[in-house]
C-alpha cells in the first residue's frame, strides 16, 4: 500500500473534503442538506449533554485508587474516548435515519461535479435495508470486544488509540457508502471496495472525526463528508 497513490493519499483525502466543504454552498444542493442538519443538531445536542454529566462517572468507575496519582493523564484519553464512542454511535444513528436525504445529496452532487445527469442505481428496499443491518452488524461486532479492553488494567491505556483507529475506518465506511450504494454497491461489495484503499478510508473517517468533534461545526460535517466522499470516488473511478 503505497501512501503515493492517489487513492491512499492523506493530502489527496484532505482535498477531497476540503472541496466538499466548498460544495457545501452550492443552491443546488441546499434542499437535501436542511433535514440531516437538524438531525445532527439533536443528536449531537445529546451527546454532549450526555458527556458532560456522566464522564466523571466514567472515569472514577475505570481507573482504581492506587492509579489515581495518572488521572491527569488518563481523565483526556478517557475523555476523547467518550467523544469517540459517543459521536460515533450517534453518528451511526444520524445517518440512518438522514441516509435517504445523503442519497440524494451524493446523487446531485455527482451531477454537479461530472457535468452530466448521472443514473442512480435504484435498488430493491430489502436489499437496501439487509445491507444496512449487515453493516451494523459489522461494526457492533468489533466495538464490543473494543469496549472490554477499557476495564482491563494496563490494556485500558491503549484501548482509546485502538478505539480511534476503529472509528476512523467505520467512518470511512460509513460515509463511502452512499456514493457507492448510488452505483448499486451494497455492503458485502463496500467493505472489499475500501480493502483495496484502506489507508485512503482510514484518512477521510479521522478528518470526519476530528470534525465531528468540534461543536457547531459538527453539523456541518457528516453533509460535508457525504460530499467529499463523493467527490473522492468519483475521481478515482476517472483516472
Amino acid at each position: 500500500m503505497s501512501l503515493l497513490k492517489k487513492e491512499n493519499n492523506p493530502a489527496h483525502i484532505i482535498h477531497c473534503f476540503l472541496k466538499g466543504l466548498k460544495l457545501l454552498t452550492r443552491a443546488e444542493l441546499r434542499k437535501y442538506l436542511i433535514i440531516p442538519i437538524l438531525i445532527n443538531f439533536v443528536l449531537y445536542s445529546v451527546a454532549l449533554t450526555l458527556g458532560y454529566f456522566y464522564i466523571s462517572d466514567l472515569i472514577t468507575q475505570f481507573i482504581p485508587g492506587w492509579l489515581s496519582w495518572l488521572e491527569w493523564l488518563i481523565w483526556p484519553l478517557f475523555f476523547v474516548s467518550f467523544l469517540l464512542i459517543g459521536f460515533f454511535t450517534f453518528t451511526i444513528l444520524a445517518n440512518l435515519i438522514a441516509a435517504p436525504f445523503y442519497c440524494k445529496l451524493a446523487a446531485k452532487t455527482l451531477e454537479i461535479i461530472s457535468g452530466e445527469k448521472q443514473k442512480v442505481e435504484e435498488l430493491p428496499i430489502s436489499q437496501v435495508l439487509t445491507a444496512e443491518l449487515k453493516r451494523i452488524g459489522y461494526l457492533v461486532s468489533r466495538m464490543l470486544p473494543l469496549l472490554i479492553l477499557f476495564i482491563i488494567p494496563g490494556i485500558n491505556l491503549i484501548a482509546p488509540f485502538l478505539w480511534a483507529l476503529f472509528g476512523a475506518w467505520g467512518m470511512g465506511l460509513e460515509f463511502m457508502a452512499y456514493p457507492l450504494e448510488n452505483q448499486g454497491l451494497l455492503f458485502d461489495q463496500q467493505k472489499q471496495d475500501a480493502k483495496t484503499r484502506r489507508m485512503g478510508v482510514l484518512s477521510f473517517g479521522g478528518i470526519t472525526i476530528v470534525g465531528l468533534s468540534i461543536p457547531v461545526v459538527n453539523l456541518l460535517v457528516a453533509p460535508t463528508a457525504v460530499i467529499g466522499a463523493t467527490i473522492y470516488i468519483y475521481e478515482l473511478n476517472n483516472n
